[in-house]
């Protein structure tokens, strides 16, 4: 069976990442970047040609399979729509998009062309995320009472103005897109949609590097009655402290902690038991500060499946618009104060 033959839109830090699971899983054939000096640098060590616009690698590139968006979440939908209609499937970071009207375009696009638009959201594959998905789905919590998620994690002003694009409202969109768009990602995976949505934030340390909030508060009632609360925040001392979930049931309490959801801080049911934990992947380090787990080889083991056995894929793309809307909501509540 042929290799899946990949190209990558953008060479900053996550794209990285993907190259290092692009080439286990397939095939890397060209990368693209507006900057030369960071195009060619990302290109030499994997002996691949680079390109300074999308447009001139898709056309010069007729053996691309799937086109890999790693740029500003702003660009996202444009790109991705572009590589659609070009004949192209799309693999693209987190978030899909920054609203979700342009989810929509992407959807259509990628529906008129015939194409698959895969997105990326590896925290599900965190082994206590997976374990406590399977509880839920057992109904082993009984009747979900609410659910906190807690962020405090640092990104310092060095962070914003190593890349321009980082603090824009254009560009980046805000802190619950860039940093936190996973744990929202769980919590429509865990819960199903929100009903309605009450927020506060606020700039309060990165006034001269960041257009956007650092910090924030949410209260959230789901559609199925459950209440959530979201306190996230990029100011935490020096370092990241905490992404976690804690999930209140009727039969059962759990708290899905450590830094990135990679432990189980406490559970105890009624009637089921936590299984033994495998060992999970590293986080996503980028030398300065740390993201989320680094769980992106299974993200192209299950694209790979999808596209050469027809597997279905381990995210539906509408959950990639789902994420969106939840964020938006967000927004829109605390900008309405």
């Amino acid at each position: 069976m042929e290799k899946i033959r990949f190209a990558i839109i953008g060479c900053g830090a996550i794209a990285a990442r993907h190259a290092i699971h692009i080439k286990n899983y397939g095939e890397l054939v060209a990368v693209c970047d507006l900057q030369e000096e960071k195009a060619l640098a990302f290109a030499h060590p994997f002996q691949v040609p680079y390109y300074l616009t999308m447009e001139e690698l898709i056309s010069s590139e007729s053996t691309i399979d799937v086109v890999v968006i790693c740029t500003p979440n702003g660009l996202h939908a444009s790109q991705s729509v572009q590589a659609l209609r070009q004949g192209h499937h799309v693999l693209v970071e987190k978030p899909m998009a920054l609203t979700v009207g342009d989810c929509e375009t992407m959807l259509q696009a990628a529906a008129a062309a015939g194409k698959q638009l895969f997105t990326v959201m590896q925290n599900r594959f965190n082994p206590p995320v997976q374990a406590i998905k399977k509880l839920l789905d057992a109904g082993s919590f009984g009747q979900i009472y609410s659910v906190q998620v807690t962020c405090f994690w640092n990104r310092d002003q060095h962070y914003y103005q190593s890349s321009s694009w980082r603090g824009s409202k254009a560009m980046d969109g805000g802190i619950l897109f860039t940093q936190f768009s996973h744990f929202i990602d769980l919590l429509y995976w865990f819960f199903g949609e929100v009903d309605t949505v009450m927020s506060v934030m606020d700039n309060m340390a990165h006034q001269s590097c960041s257009e956007l909030e650092d910090v924030g508060g949410v209260v959230l009632r789901f559609k199925s009655g459950i209440i959530g609360t979201i306190h996230f925040s990029v100011n935490s001392f020096q370092t990241n402290r905490e992404g976690s979930i804690a999930i209140s049931g009727e039969k059962g309490m759990v708290k899905i902690g450590g830094e990135y959801l990679n432990t189980i801080d406490y559970a105890e049911f009624q009637d089921a038991v936590l299984p033994v934990l495998p060992a999970g992947a590293d986080v996503n380090d980028y030398g300065t500060y740390r993201g989320s787990m680094s769980n992106h080889d299974q993200v192209y083991q299950n694209l790979v499946a999808t596209l050469q056995k027809g597997t279905p894929f381990y995210a539906d793309t509408m959950d990639g618009l789902k994420t969106v809307a939840i964020i938006e909501k967000i927004y829109q509540a605390a900008n309405s104060r």
